[in-house]
């Protein structure tokens, strides 16, 4: 078995990074997997509640879910900050599901988690697609690629240190197989990442490399929080890997965990820089 599954994940690894490529360069390929992993991901998420034994609409918040990043595509938008909004209707929805079912235990926890399932998934993996037309043309491209570069290089850090020179739990309760050493070496990879791409950065306003440095140690961080916040979902639902889909790697939560919450943070600090300099 100690043989077979580092191949597995090696074919599974590879398969994903060419995937990735082909994403990054070509706009459909970009959008058909960015659906494709939203429904994946809010599958095994629903999944894994659904195990916990709590009433869930896991279909409706799929079918919610795919909406999100199809209208963030598509740029549709109705009124001012309509995710918000969007999100609202999509509860009240659940909502009045909830009205016709006979039976009300756990009611107010289903609604909850299949709102937040949608959030957390969705909604927050929607964010590449705004990082990827935030700019037009090759430079919305570049964005994209750095952050996925960052962060994902971030994870192979951590694998490669923690599984090398791993000695210190760093949080045990949740996830034990993650240590200090790997943390501080996901840090590094991140920060190194960032610094060999800082050229895929706008060049106005001028990146100062201390500046990118510290926006691979902040982003990587993001992404490791992202990874330890999907570990805790996978504890408390009592599950090793969030699916199957990929031999040696896990699920697609597993995949994308990382981006979760690095992406909309990384898309809310370069709008806000770029627009600083639109304005003046």
């Amino acid at each position: 078995m100690s043989k077979v599954m580092p191949y597995n994940r090696l074919l599974s690894s590879s398969l994903m990074i060419l995937l990735t490529i082909m994403a990054v360069v070509n706009e459909w390929v970009f959008i058909l997997v960015i659906l494709a992993l939203t429904v994946g991901g809010l599958y095994e998420f629903f999944y894994m509640i659904k195990k916990k034994g709590v009433p869930i609409y896991s279909y409706v918040g799929i079918f919610i879910g795919l909406l999100i990043p199809l209208s963030i595509y598509h740029s549709f938008e109705f009124t001012k900050n309509w995710e918000l909004l969007f999100i609202v209707l999509a509860f009240l929805l659940i909502f009045l599901l909830q009205l016709g079912r006979n039976d009300n235990n756990n009611a107010t926890v289903g609604i909850s988690v299949t709102s937040f399932g949608v959030l957390y998934v969705s909604w927050f993996f929607s964010f590449l697609i705004k990082i990827r037309f935030l700019l037009p043309g090759d430079e919305g491209v570049k964005l994209l690629a750095f952050i996925l570069l960052v962060t994902k290089v971030g994870d192979i850090g951590a694998l490669l240190v923690g599984s090398r020179f791993g000695k210190h739990p760093l949080f045990p309760r949740i996830s034990p197989n993650k240590t200090v050493e790997g943390a501080l070496g996901s840090f590094v990879f991140s920060v190194t990442a960032a610094v060999l791409s800082r050229s895929w950065l706008p060049e106005h306003p001028p990146f100062p490399l201390i500046q990118v440095a510290l926006m691979g140690a902040f982003f990587g961080g993001m992404g490791q929080l992202g990874d330890i916040y999907e570990s805790l979902i996978k504890r408390d639902c009592q599950v090793k890997d969030s699916g199957k889909i990929l031999p040696g790697m896990g699920g697609v939560l597993d995949v994308i965990d990382s981006l979760l919450f690095a992406a909309p943070a990384f898309y809310l600090y370069m709008s806000a820089t770029l627009n600083t300099v639109y304005r003046m």
